[in-house]
């Protein structure tokens, strides 16, 4: 019997091998997820605008409009969990993937099990609970964090993050001039049972600075530990 499956939410499975599609709808289904399977890009794109998933599950290899594409074109009304899946275990592929805004990956061949429980970490991630008060926004110079919201303004302007982006952020602006290894960061953010190359924090990293304008070589925000990981604050 699966456990940790969250009721009631919703799955998409973007899939063009029938029975690998089956196969994973069957396992979300056990672990009451409500799945949808799409078996090209266009159509996953038009069930995800139709179903509002809460997770959608991304073969990398689809035919005609690719995985990378559809994430990408996912992103742009979409802020469900993309967990990217490949047959080709080559790094390029996974770094591609994460970049257009994946929260994960895995290489196929996968335990469906896998799969179910990685999803499950992710959903138990908290999400918005209620108002903000000014105590509870964490500021780093034109830099604001409000954990309770799940916002963050740069200058006074909005920054639109995704929720994995917005995690790792939070989980270092939460104690600011602290030193994370990428561990420690997996462990904050997807979960201290999550398998998989830890370089996943760096892709997640270098996207947030891009978002926050933030040089790697001399950082306001985020600051390379070397030998260890990274840490929120100014240099020393």
């Amino acid at each position: 019997m699966l456990s940790d499956g969250p009721r009631g939410l919703r799955a998409l499975v973007i899939e063009d091998e029938v029975h690998m599609a089956g196969l994973m709808a069957s396992y979300l289904e056990r672990a009451d997820f409500e799945v949808e399977i799409a078996h090209n890009g266009p159509a996953g794109v038009g069930a995800a605008r139709t179903l509002d998933p809460d997770v959608v599950i991304l073969d990398l290899g689809l035919p005609g409009m690719d995985g990378v594409e559809v994430c990408r074109t996912l992103r742009t009304f979409s802020d469900a969990y993309i967990v990217m899946v490949t047959a080709r275990d080559d790094e390029v592929d996974k770094l591609i993937g994460l970049s257009v805004g994946a929260d994960d990956y895995l290489t196929k061949p996968f335990s469906p099990r896998e799969l179910v429980a990685r999803l499950g970490a992710m959903l138990r991630r908290p999400r918005r609970v209620g108002s903000s008060t000014s105590s509870d926004v964490m500021s780093f110079g034109p830099l604001s964090v409000d954990p309770v919201g799940r916002e963050v303004w740069l200058s006074s302007e909005p920054v639109h993050l995704t929720r994995t982006e917005f995690d790792v952020l939070a989980a270092l602006a939460h104690a600011p001039n602290v030193a994370f290894s990428r561990r420690q960061l997996i462990e904050a953010v997807w979960g201290g049972d999550w398998v998989g190359d830890e370089h996943l924090v760096d892709v997640h990293v270098g996207h947030l600075r891009r978002k926050l304008g933030d040089d790697a070589s001399s950082p306001r925000f985020i600051r390379t530990v070397r030998g260890i990981g990274y840490r929120m604050g100014p240099g020393q």
